[in-house]
């Protein structure tokens, strides 16, 4: 028997849809503001964005990011963020956060996880003890870390796992932990728990996790267990599948999905909030991300390249110092990437911007009921033939209507 649903810390106001694809545009109103849907989530997974402070995530548009309990969990720990009074207070954020439940962690991070009834028994990656994650101690976490959305820990496996019976038993899993999950929520009114629907790649386990998920009515609802190295048609399948079996009133996040394309589709078929440490991380590495596909600023080609980043681009760094911006070059960047931070930093700061416009972009496009022109720019820009646009792609979007290689 179900538990009875929890108060609600959040409105969903849908605002449009396509009227070929199922994209959706909405404002979700969270405790530290509202939010425009779809979004993408930057990742600040010690309750700092790498390479950005407070202000420069807040200056690109952002208004929801993600934090880490695990991580937070182990440092600064439970004792400091109860100290503090949370996560906000710490980071100087005065926005909206997001917290993942500490799950996909021993999935990623940690060999030596044994998963029971009971949580998930692992060695500290710090000193070594032994130490047990439960549903009860993500939740405490999180309700001392006071993120605006948290999540349930759910019990994670690679979709590409062949044991079927572990995957049914990681699905099923998950919903009890669910229950534990909202029996041990202490700050319903203020906190939203997220519940994640998990499966793998069988779409028949995938319909009884939603629907069990769907019946426990929990503010907003997560799809997770993809971007584990499936092949992209199976995972537009699993989207597509659970998107068309959840609540129209109620935000979907897709967990763990960052690049570009990926972005524009799964907003076609039906998700609104995405997250992921690539585009971060890739700037580490000397990439920009543009509407051409991605620049490696390391490369010798661009050191006497005077030209913005990104032409037309209008982030801190790609704009004018006349139109109050840092008027950096690409040939400043492949100066310094490699040597400096500072090239990390000015990189991640397009990048995140990149994120973060093309997802208002996406939005203003459904608001207008013009989407599907939107894919086929989209797509016409990052590839200069049709005949190298992504298999998946296509089939995903025919699939909802879109059909990219018409003329």
């Amino acid at each position: 028997m179900a538990p009875v649903p929890m108060p609600s810390a959040l409105t969903f106001e849908l605002l449009g849809k396509c009227s070929v694809t199922k994209a959706r545009a909405a404002t979700l109103t969270l405790p530290h503001g509202p939010v425009p849907l779809p979004i993408f989530m930057p990742v600040a997974t010690q309750a700092s964005l790498k390479g950005l402070t407070p202000e420069q995530l807040e200056e690109q548009g952002c208004r929801l990011c993600l934090n880490n309990t695990y991580h937070l969990g182990l440092k600064p720990g439970q004792a400091t963020l109860d100290a503090i009074g949370g996560a906000h207070k710490f980071q100087a954020w005065p926005h909206n956060i997001l917290t993942d439940s500490g799950g996909f962690q021993m999935v990623s991070l940690l060999k030596l996880a044994q998963v029971t009834e009971e949580g998930v028994r692992f060695l500290s990656p710090h000193d070594g003890t032994p130490m047990l994650l439960t549903p009860e101690h993500s939740i405490s976490l999180q309700n001392s870390i006071g993120s605006d959305i948290i999540m349930q820990l759910d019990d994670v496996i690679v979709t590409t796992s062949p044991d079927l019976a572990r995957m049914k038993e990681a699905m099923e899993r998950s919903v009890r932990w669910l229950d534990r999950c909202i029996q041990a929520h202490k700050y319903p009114e203020k906190q939203n728990l997220f519940c994640i629907i998990q499966g793998g790649l069988d779409l028949d386990l995938r319909r009884k996790c939603t629907k069990e998920m769907v019946a426990r009515d929990t503010p907003g609802i997560a799809i997770g267990g993809l971007s584990g190295g499936e092949a992209k048609d199976e995972y537009c399948k699993v989207v597509d599948t659970c998107t068309g079996l959840l609540p129209e009133m109620k935000p979907r996040y897709v967990m763990g999905v960052g690049y570009p394309e990926d972005l524009v589709v799964s907003v076609a078929l039906g998700a609104d909030m995405f997250d992921c440490v690539w585009p971060t991380r890739t700037a580490r590495f000397g990439n920009a991300i543009t509407a051409r596909g991605i620049l490696n600023l390391r490369n010798a080609v661009y050191a006497s390249d005077f030209g913005p980043i990104e032409e037309g681009c209008q982030c801190t760094c790609c704009r004018s110092t006349e139109d109050g911006g840092l008027g950096i070059t690409r040939a400043y960047i492949y100066h310094i990437t490699a040597k400096e931070t500072a090239g990390a930093h000015l990189l991640t700061m397009h990048n995140v911007h990149y994120q973060l416009n093309l997802m208002r972009r996406i939005r203003k496009a459904i608001l207008e009921d013009r989407y599907p022109a939107f894919l086929r720019d989209f797509f016409a820009k990052l590839y200069d033939d049709k005949s190298k646009y992504p298999g998946w792609a296509v089939n995903a979007l025919k699939g909802v209507g879109v059909d990219l290689l018409s003329e």
